[in-house]
């Protein structure tokens, strides 16, 4: 039985935990796909914030220091954009040794075919195999398994996710009744909160804005950094002179506008297609 809450929804449970792996800076992808909504649930709920630099080494575990690295990184892109530390208790994934404990206890309810059934994990799986081509360490397979201690060692109630995360969550329920079948009610049941936005497209014009995939617009990026970006992303091809008629919804950039400038979206994609805007700059 999956079980998730959509944003909007009347949310009686009152403890929420989320985080981030610090594998470099965040992007206008998580910014849009979760920063947002915990702005608005710190306000309303109890909040934790976990940096899960223990499951950043699931695929760095020859790169420690990138992991080390960017802990602070991560830290100062959710500060920038509104999370208040009065508000919120963010944790080090590595500081709290119950949840290695409860890993490995969890570890033995979940067997490798279920974790290979897992449509996110699957993804994951693939996208590194094309990457590294090689296969995935225990670790990365089971990273599930310590989500699923993460949330349970702080009895978190309300797990922010997007939609390509709910596999995850369900997978985390599946252990806790699994958990309590065996062991007594013992461990509480999350719920996925379901953000209204979706997964944003890359500079690239690929359907998922990652880190690995070199197509992201940073938090932490410079107006300069951002310019040069933008003026280097995926545009109406068949446009070539600054007279010709465009074509906006191939353009990354007038995509952005809707992201960012709502307000002006219908004007410049009218101005784009009558060649009478040179580059739909953000």
């Amino acid at each position: 039985m999956k079980s998730h809450i959509k944003e909007g929804n009347n949310l009686e449970i009152k403890r929420i935990l989320t985080g981030d792996r610090p594998t470099g800076k965040l992007h206008i992808g998580h910014y849009f796909g979760s920063l947002q909504s915990r702005v608005k649930l710190q306000d309303k709920y109890e909040t934790f914030i976990e940096v899960a630099d223990v499951q950043a080494l699931t695929d760095n575990f020859n790169n420690p220091e990138k992991v080390k690295r960017n802990v602070n990184e991560v830290l100062m892109d959710q500060l920038s954009i509104g999370i208040k530390p009065e508000k919120v208790t963010f944790f080090l994934q590595s500081m709290i040794p119950q949840i290695a404990e409860l890993t490995v206890f969890y570890s033995n309810l979940v067997t490798i075919a279920r974790l290979q059934r897992n449509p996110t994990v699957k993804t994951e799986i693939a996208q590194k195999r094309e990457i590294f081509g090689e296969s995935v360490t225990y670790g990365f397979l089971g990273y599930p398994v310590s989500q699923a201690a993460d949330i349970t060692a702080f009895e978190a109630s309300i797990i922010p996710v997007g939609e390509d995360q709910l596999p995850l969550i369900e997978q985390c329920r599946e252990i806790v009744r699994k958990f309590n079948s065996i062991y007594g009610e013992t461990l509480k049941e999350p719920e996925a909160y379901l953000a209204q936005n979706k997964r944003i497209k890359g500079l690239d014009g690929n359907e998922k804005m990652g880190k690995s995939l070199g197509n992201a617009i940073y938090l932490a990026d410079s107006n300069d950094e951002i310019t040069k970006k933008v003026m280097n992303a995926v545009t109406d091809p068949k446009r070539i002179k600054k007279d010709d008629l465009g074509n906006p919804n191939v353009c990354m950039v007038a995509y952005y506008h809707n992201l960012f400038t709502k307000d002006e979206y219908e004007n410049i994609c009218d101005e784009c297609k009558k060649g009478k805007r040179r580059m739909c700059i953000l």
